[in-house]
């Protein structure tokens, strides 16, 4: 039978959810095994019967909810669906392959970058904050910490202001506002709470709060306000140039080891990542923790996406894993394996609730598509060493910062937003 199915035909339907690549409803007879090559040709073909200056177009195929990579009647085989009934080919654009656009040199370890717009602020190893245009043009080098910066978030760009956190081995925190126009910077507020290193950060979606991770094992929220009024009140003035001391309106207690990433999942809630193999979501209006997911390795990063309501990980078992935390089945939804060290960082896309990002131990930083488990879209090479971050900036740019000293902008061309 299986010999019958890998030369026979099989009868297909293509249905799209882009509807400017849409064709006829009709079923086609083609080769099972076809590969996606013959399908993009095929469709293409299709779509120029209906429109004669039609430009090709590049499409990925999904069958039974997962990316082709091998032929039709494999895949069908895999999956367990019969080659007698019509099947259902939903085809969508490709994302397109990023190409390397330019390297920005640091003088040390690039170990925390993001995005905002046009603005990318990266922190480093030589305790230096940088910003830098995502057309490679750099704008500021900002000393203030006292110890290599582990963390780095943008909490508000309007007009000529922008406001931005960092989180150092110093054990602070920092507020800083940057006026865009006069290329200046001052610190605002030092945020200390913490008795060990801050590793990591992430700032409320309505800009007002900031939550910390550190190797003291837990996390501290504060206040992203640039005034004090609605503060524990200040304890001391410090050295001027570093602005108000504030310490934090709540910490969270409960992982066992270092905490290795946090991200806000809504106003009140976020998640956390932990050197103890823990995974907590955190309810802030009660402090307490909400649910606990265990890994078998430690975790070094989670970042979450409100597009799909799922989070990812990346870990010491080399794995980035997917996982849904409100399922009552299996929490862990897929596993995505090609990396072949640490897996340091992971950042899902701010436009596609599909696509995201993994960086490591082994040089790679890899884009990812969650309908195809069993490879990357793309292996986005160039970093010499280590990669420890990786970002996006809507929707075609994506960056990297490595133990090599450079931060790396590859660009996806002609990529599509959110379609």
């Amino acid at each position: 039978m299986e010999q019958d199915a890998a030369e026979g035909q099989l009868q297909v339907r293509f249905v799209t959810k882009q509807e400017q690549y849409a064709v006829p409803d009709s079923p086609y007879a083609i080769q099972s095994n076809v590969q996606s090559a013959e399908l993009n040709t095929l469709v293409n073909a299709i779509l120029k019967e209906t429109d004669v200056s039609s430009k090709r177009v590049e499409f990925d195929f999904l069958v039974c909810g997962e990316l082709l990579s091998s032929s039709l009647t494999e895949h069908l085989q895999e999956k367990g669906v019969s080659t007698e009934e019509t099947i259902e080919i939903e085809y969508l654009e490709r994302f397109p392959a990023p190409a390397p656009q330019d390297c920005l040199m640091h003088d040390d370890w690039v170990s925390a970058l993001q995005t905002n717009g046009n603005w990318i602020l990266s922190g480093s190893y030589d305790n230096s904050l940088h910003i830098w245009t995502t057309k490679g043009q750099h704008k500021l080098v900002i000393p203030g910490h006292t110890s290599p910066i582990k963390a780095v978030s943008w909490v508000s760009v309007s007009g000529d202001q922008a406001v931005f956190a960092s989180g150092s081995h110093d054990q602070s925190a920092m507020l800083w506002v940057w006026n865009i126009a006069n290329n200046s910077v001052d610190c605002v507020v030092t945020c200390r709470g913490h008795d060990k290193g801050v590793e990591c950060m992430s700032v409320s979606a309505d800009a007002s709060k900031l939550a910390t991770g550190s190797w003291d094992n837990n996390i501290c929220l504060w206040s992203a306000s640039l005034s004090d009024e609605d503060n524990a009140p200040a304890k001391k003035r410090s050295k001027p140039d570093h602005g108000n001391t504030r310490e934090p309106l709540a910490t969270l207690k409960g992982h066992r080891e270092a905490v290795s990433g946090v991200h806000w999942m809504d106003f009140n809630t976020i998640v956390s990542s932990g050197w103890d193999h823990l995974l907590k979501i955190w309810d802030c209006e009660l402090n307490g923790i909400k649910q606990e997911i265990a890994g078998n390795k430690a975790f070094f990063d989670v970042d979450w996406s409100p597009l799909s309501n799922s989070m990812i990980t990346a870990s010491a078992d080399r794995h980035v894993r997917l996982y849904d935390p409100r399922s009552t089945e299996s929490i862990v939804k897929s596993t995505f394996t090609s990396h072949t060290g640490w897996v340091q960082s992971v950042r899902w896309s701010k436009t596609r609730d599909t696509l995201f990002l993994s960086a490591g131990c082994d040089g790679q930083v890899k884009l990812w598509e969650t309908r195809s488990p069993r490879m990357p879209l793309y292996d986005l090479s160039g970093h010499e060493d280590k990669v420890l971050c990786c970002d996006w900036s809507n929707p075609a740019l994506l960056i990297s910062g490595s133990c090599d000293n450079t931060l790396r902008i590859f660009k996806a061309k002609n990529a599509f937003g959110s379609s």
